[in-house]
C-alpha cells in the first residue's frame, strides 16, 4: 500500500491527488494535536506512506464515505445507521475506563454543580446534545431519559461535547451527556469543569470504531494502528486516552438501541 500524505493534526480530513488519507476528529483539541500527529505519523510509516504536507478540506461525514479513506474514527450511532455501508471496521479503542469492558465506553450525565433540581426536571428543561447522530451525546441522553420515563425538553444542539459541557457550566443549558473519554479531557484541561457535577453514568456501549475505506485492508490498518499506539509514550497515551485496540463484532454496534427518529444520515 502506498500513498503520499502527512497528518498535520487538528483533527482535519486530508486530501491529496490520491484522495482522503486520514482523519481523527473525535478527540480533537489543542492539547491532543501533538499526540495525534505522532500517532498518525507512526501509522503512515508502518503502511509505507511517503509523507508530504496537505491542506485540510472536508467534513468527517464526507471522509467516512470516501472509498480512498485510509484511517478515521467514527461514532457508534452513524456507524450503525450508514457508515458501515461505506466503510470497513478496523478495531475499537481501549480507553481503560473504570468498570467498563475494553473496547467499550460510556457517557456521564452532567449538570451544574450548584443546580439542586433532580435529573427529571433538568431533562425536561434545557437538555443539550452535540449532534443528533451522536451515540454518546444524544442517544445516551435519550436512553437515560427514556429509562426514567422522562421526555426530553426542547433539545439544544451545540456541535461538540466540549461546547455542550461549557453551555451547561455557563447556564445556557441544564443537562448533557458527555462521552467518558472526552469528560476525562474536560476535567483535565478546562477550568469550567469545576462548575459541573456528574449525575449518573450510562451503561457501556461499543466505543467509537476506527474505520477505513473499502479499498483498504482493515487487518493491515489494524496492525499498523496497534503498533503505533504501542510506540506512544505513557503521557501521549494518557493525553489521547488510548491504550490499545480491541476487535469487536460489528453486531455489537448494530445491537445498540437508537431513538425512534434516528434513521436518516445527515446532509453532507
Amino acid at each position: 500500500m502506498t500513498a503520499t500524505a502527512l497528518w498535520h493534526g487538528k483533527g482535519s480530513t486530508l486530501r491529496d491527488d490520491h484522495g482522503v488519507i486520514a482523519t481523527l476528529p473525535m478527540y480533537d483539541r489543542p492539547e491532543t494535536a501533538a499526540a495525534n500527529d505522532t500517532l498518525w505519523s507512526s501509522v503512515a510509516k508502518a503502511l509505507g506512506t511517503d509523507p508530504c504536507a496537505l491542506t485540510p478540506g472536508i467534513s468527517p461525514e464526507v471522509a467516512w464515505a470516501d472509498p480512498d479513506l485510509i484511517l478515521s474514527q467514527t461514532c457508534g450511532m452513524p456507524f450503525k445507521l450508514w457508515v458501515k455501508d461505506d466503510a470497513r471496521y478496523v478495531a475499537s479503542p481501549d480507553f481503560r475506563l473504570p468498570d467498563t469492558p475494553p473496547g467499550y465506553y460510556h457517557s456521564v450525565i452532567i449538570a451544574r454543580a450548584d443546580d439542586p433540581r433532580p435529573a427529571s426536571d433538568l431533562l425536561c428543561a434545557r437538555p443539550i446534545i452535540n449532534q443528533d447522530h451522536s451515540q454518546s451525546g444524544y442517544n445516551a441522553l435519550w436512553v437515560y431519559a427514556n429509562a426514567r420515563g422522562t421526555p426530553l425538553g426542547s433539545v439544544l444542539v451545540s456541535g461538540s461535547h466540549h461546547a455542550s459541557a461549557k453551555a451547561v457550566a455557563e447556564n445556557t443549558a441544564d443537562v448533557a451527556a458527555i462521552d467518558a473519554n472526552t469528560w476525562r479531557m474536560i476535567t483535565r484541561w478546562d477550568l469550567f469543569a469545576t462548575r459541573l457535577k456528574v449525575l449518573a453514568r450510562t451503561p457501556p456501549t461499543p466505543a467509537m470504531p476506527f474505520i477505513c475505506g473499502p479499498a483498504q485492508d482493515p487487518l493491515c490498518i489494524r496492525n499498523a494502528l496497534a503498533e503505533a499506539i504501542k510506540t506512544l509514550t505513557q503521557e501521549q497515551q494518557n493525553t489521547l486516552g488510548l491504550y490499545g485496540l480491541i476487535v469487536l463484532s460489528v453486531d455489537n454496534y448494530l445491537a445498540v438501541p437508537l431513538p425512534p427518529n434516528a434513521q436518516i444520515a445527515p446532509t453532507t
